[in-house]
């Protein structure tokens, strides 16, 4: 069994040297220590990536706390079951949580209900979001493209710009962009035209 020790801190400001300290203590030699100094809410952090790398069946890892392996519970279960998967046990020292044994494939087991109870209420808000939005009348999806030439066509034939606007079921702000667009292109064409 050979032991591997992971540390992180959120900003550089913060320091890394107490869980350093406490992992050394508990055991980990320096060369088998991963440290990122990044947010938690990515699982993609290149100290924990050469770790997922490096570990074996039979190793165990160590990390002070648990939100020191991440921020987004469903990603560091995730994590922790891959751990598992292959073998390797994940120790949180100061939590007093262990995957290891009988015990610990219970508490993986919990940990993964866990995840899926909170993925199901992230999907339940999610779309009642959704259904509380619609009935507000916002409309999913890409928006629709405007056909600038239409709106150009349309104050040519001197419709003014609320008008065009409920014409096209576009909003008057966006018939002034167009309109101030196309009056800079044109302005530029001139001045393209009068320098030759």
């Amino acid at each position: 069994m050979r032991l591997f020790g992971y540390a992180r801190v959120s900003t550089g400001q913060q320091s890394l040297d107490l869980q350093v300290k406490t992992l050394k203590a508990a055991g980990v030699k320096p060369h088998r220590l991963f440290t990122d100094t990044e947010s938690g809410s990515t699982m993609h952090r290149d100290g924990l990536q050469v770790l997922r790398h490096k570990v074996e069946e039979g190793d165990v890892i160590l990390i002070t706390k648990l939100d020191r392996l991440g921020r987004d519970t469903a990603d560091m279960i995730q994590l922790i079951k891959d751990f598992d998967e292959v073998g390797v046990a994940v120790r949180f020292l100061d939590d007093g949580i262990s995957t290891e044994g009988a015990m610990g494939k219970m508490v993986v087991t919990i940990l993964s209900a866990v995840a899926q109870a909170e993925r199901q209420r992230i999907l339940e808000r999610t779309n009642e979001g959704r259904l509380e939005a619609k009935a507000k009348g916002v409309q999913f999806g890409r928006k629709r493209s405007i056909d600038r030439k239409k709106v150009l066509a349309l104050k040519e034939q001197g419709l003014g710009a609320t008008d065009i606007a409920r014409q096209m079921s576009i909003g008057r702000s966006t018939v002034y962009v167009i309109l101030q667009d196309e009056k800079k292109r044109t302005m530029q064409r001139g001045k393209l035209s009068g320098g030759t």
